[in-house]
C-alpha cells in the first residue's frame, strides 16, 4: 500500500512571498507554515491570489520576491519537475490517447524510475482509489467521478511527499462532490502526504481540511481550524464568507455587551475595541424561544416575512423590531414544523452569549 512513512512527509514553508504583475499586487507579503502530514484548504474570492500561490508553490510562477522551502530544501527557483510534488489539476489533465494504466504510471516514466518496480506501483495506486480493474480502459469511457480517481492516483503513485489540488471537485455534480469529499479525507490518511487545496467553496473547504486559510486581495486574513473559523471569525469579511451569517451593526456597551438599536446583548467573549462592530449572526444559532424566559440568554423580537422549504430545513426570513433583517433555520422534522410560524406572525428568537459573536470591520 501507498502510505508515507513519517520520516518522508515533508512540511512547506512559504515566507514573505510576493507577486506582482506590473502595479497589480497578486500576492502581498505571504507567509504560511503547513506541517508535515497536514490538510490545509486556500479559500477565497475569485481573484484573491489563490490560483497565484498554488503557482507558486509548484514552480509555475516565479515569487516576485519571498522563498519557498519544502522541508529543509530551497525550492523557490527550482523548476516543477524537480520538485517531486504531486498535483491534481481542476480539468484533471488527463491524456485521452492513453490508457487509465498509462495515465497513472506516467510520473514514473517522466522520472525514469525502473519499469521492475511499475507493476507493483500501479497495483498500489488502482487500489488505493479502488480502480482495480480499469487498466485497460480509456479516459472516455470514465464517469467523471472515475476520472478524478485516475487524477489522484497519478499524483500519489510516486509517493511525493507534498500534493497540490486546484479545484479538483469543481466540475462534478453535487452528490458527486460531496460522496469524494469524504474519499479524499480517507485517502489523506491512508497516504499521510502533505496537501495543499485551493478552493472557492466554503463547506467543501470546512468539511475536508485540518486548517483552512482564508485569502483575500493577496493576502491571508485568518488561518484556523475549520470550528475556528466559524464560530469565531477574524473580521467581517470571514464573517461573510465563512457559514450563513447576517452582519448586523452594533456598538460596544462594555466589554462583553453590545447594543443593536434599543436591546443590549451580551456576548461570552470579549467585545473587540475598533470603531465599527457587527453582530455576527449564523442562522442555525438562533432558536425560536420557548417563553422560559431563561436568564442570560439574548433575546430579539420580529415579525416573520418569508419561509423557504428547501428539503432538510426550512428557512425562515424575520425583520427585528430593531428594522433588521434576519433569518433561522429550522429542521423540516415534526419539532422545527410545530415551531414554524406564518409570514407576518410576531417571533421571539433566543441567541445564547457563546453564540453571540462580534467582529471588527474588515479593513
Amino acid at each position: 500500500m501507498i502510505v508515507l512513512k513519517k520520516s518522508e512527509r515533508v512540511g512547506v514553508s512559504i515566507r514573505s512571498a510576493n507577486k506582482s504583475y506590473g502595479t497589480f499586487q497578486a500576492l502581498d507579503d505571504v507567509s504560511l507554515e503547513v506541517a508535515a502530514g497536514e490538510f490545509v484548504s486556500i479559500l477565497g474570492p475569485s481573484g484573491s491570489g489563490k490560483t497565484t500561490f498554488l503557482g507558486i508553490l509548484g514552480g509555475f510562477v516565479q515569487p516576485t520576491s519571498g522563498s519557498i522551502w519544502l522541508g529543509e530544501r530551497d525550492i523557490t527557483f527550482e523548476p516543477p519537475h524537480k520538485r517531486d510534488i504531486g498535483i491534481v489539476f481542476q480539468n484533471y489533465a488527463l491524456f485521452p490517447h492513453m490508457s487509465v494504466a498509462e495515465n497513472i504510471t506516467f510520473p514514473l516514466r517522466a522520472r525514469r524510475l525502473p519499469k521492475s518496480s511499475w507493476p507493483e506501483k500501479l497495483r498500489e495506486a488502482l487500489d488505493m482509489v479502488e480502480l482495480a480493474g480499469y487498466e485497460q480502459r480509456r479516459i472516455h469511457e470514465l464517469s467523471g467521478g472515475q476520472r478524478q480517481r485516475v487524477a489522484l492516483a497519478r499524483a500519489m503513485i510516486f509517493e511525493p511527499g507534498l500534493i497540490l489540488m486546484d479545484e479538483p471537485l469543481s466540475a462534478l455534480d453535487k452528490q458527486l462532490r460531496e460522496s469524494m469529499q469524504i474519499e479524499l479525507k480517507r485517502l489523506h490518511r491512508k497516504l499521510g502526504a502533505t496537501i495543499i487545496y485551493v478552493t472557492h467553496d466554503q463547506r467543501e473547504a470546512l468539511t475536508m481540511s485540518d486548517r483552512v486559510a482564508i485569502m483575500n486581495k493577496g493576502k491571508f486574513v485568518q488561518v484556523d481550524t475549520p470550528e475556528q473559523l466559524h464560530d469565531h471569525p477574524a473580521d467581517s469579511f470571514v464573517a461573510r464568507f465563512i457559514g450563513e451569517a447576517t452582519l448586523l451593526p452594533v456598538e460596544r456597551a462594555g466589554d462583553d455587551t453590545v447594543r443593536l438599536g434599543d436591546i443590549v446583548l451580551r456576548t461570552s467573549h470579549r467585545v473587540p475595541q475598533n470603531a465599527r462592530l457587527h453582530l455576527a449572526v449564523h442562522s442555525e444559532k438562533l432558536v425560536v424561544a420557548d417563553g422560559s424566559g431563561a436568564a442570560g440568554i439574548n433575546r430579539l423580537t420580529g415579525t416573520v416575512t418569508e419561509t423557504l422549504y428547501q428539503g432538510e430545513s426550512i428557512r425562515v426570513f424575520l425583520k427585528l423590531s430593531s428594522g433588521d433583517d434576519l433569518s433561522l433555520r429550522l429542521a423540516s422534522n415534526h419539532t422545527g414544523r410545530s415551531q414554524l410560524k406564518k409570514p407576518g406572525d410576531a417571533i421571539t428568537v433566543a441567541l445564547h452569549p457563546e453564540d453571540t459573536i462580534v467582529v471588527p470591520e474588515a479593513s
